[in-house]
Order: C-alpha cells, then sequence, then structure tokens
C-alpha cells in the first residue's frame, strides 16, 4: 500500500507522514525533494506553480508510487495534490494508493507557517494553495487541529494498520 498526504503547505504532511511511515515500519517520502530546482527557486521567491510547473513533478511522484508498489514496498509519501486533476495522475491503483488529506483552517496552517524555518515554501504563497485546492471527495479527511501524533494514530485506524 501507498498512502499519500495531501493538503496545503503546512498542513503537517512531512511530519505526520514521518510519524506514521515510522509506527508502520514503511518508508517516508517527501514529494518536495522531487521538485525541481527552478520550481523550488519560484516558491521561495513566492513564486505560485502553473500546472505546467507542476507537471514533471507530479510525473516523478507517479513514477515514485509505481516503483514502490512494483517493488511491493509499502510507503507514506508527503505531496499536496491540491487539485483533483493531481490526483487522478497519482491514482495508479486503487486498491492499492489511499490518499488522506489533512484538512485545517487558514489561520491556523498560517500560524504553523510563521513558525517554520529552514523551508524553500514562502509563506505568502499559502492563500494561493488554498485558491487552487479543491477538496477530494475520495479521500480520508483529517482534521490537524490535534497534536501530529494523534494525527498519525487516527490515520492508522482509518486504514485499519
Amino acid at each position: 500500500m501507498v498512502v499519500v498526504l495531501i493538503g496545503v503547505a503546512g498542513s503537517g504532511k512531512s511530519t505526520v507522514g514521518r510519524m506514521l511511515a515510522a509506527r508502520a515500519r514503511w518508508d517516508f517520502h517527501d514529494a518536495d525533494d522531487l521538485h525541481r530546482p527552478q520550481n523550488r527557486e519560484k516558491m521561495r521567491r513566492g513564486i505560485a506553480l502553473s500546472d505546467a510547473d507542476r507537471l514533471p513533478w507530479l510525473g516523478a511522484v507517479r513514477d515514485l508510487i509505481r516503483r514502490c508498489l512494483a517493488e511491493e514496498r509499502a510507503a507514506v509519501i508527503a505531496c499536496s495534490a491540491l487539485k483533483q486533476s493531481y490526483r487522478d495522475l497519482l491514482m495508479v491503483d486503487a486498491d492499492r494508493v489511499k490518499f488522506v488529506y489533512l484538512k485545517g483552517s487558514p489561520a491556523l496552517i498560517g500560524q504553523r507557517l510563521a513558525r517554520r524555518t529552514g523551508h524553500f515554501f514562502d509563506r505568502q504563497l499559502l492563500q494561493s494553495q488554498f485558491d487552487t485546492l479543491e477538496e477530494p471527495a475520495d479521500a480520508i479527511v483529517v482534521d490537524i487541529a490535534a497534536p501530529p501524533e494523534k494525527i498519525a494514530e487516527k490515520i492508522r485506524s482509518r486504514l485499519g494498520l
């Protein structure tokens, strides 16, 4: 199984994903690591990515999901996947790929981003992420107001792990 944690920047995808993967003894991958340098630079400068910017990145994430499934390596992947079309591209096997949407308010996520250091994402882009977000109808939805440990445990329970 591959679990893809989705949501806007600052929703806890990486933090919760690492915890979830560690508890399940699965691999963890952060899709941010697959961004091309020019995408990272754009976001660092506060420039929102276009669909054309995202397409090679989404292709790399899809390839990662396929590799994990082909090698029968269970994994958790942190990936914003804000639009349904992005998730459709990543859904390579409906039986073995599960999306979990980490849902939070702009105010809560804004507070989290204000405290975050060492990341290329310019927090001024948060509103553009909410503007782009198409909330999934086919994902497990988890509220992010709880501490990360509780969120990871809730996801484990919802997935039957």
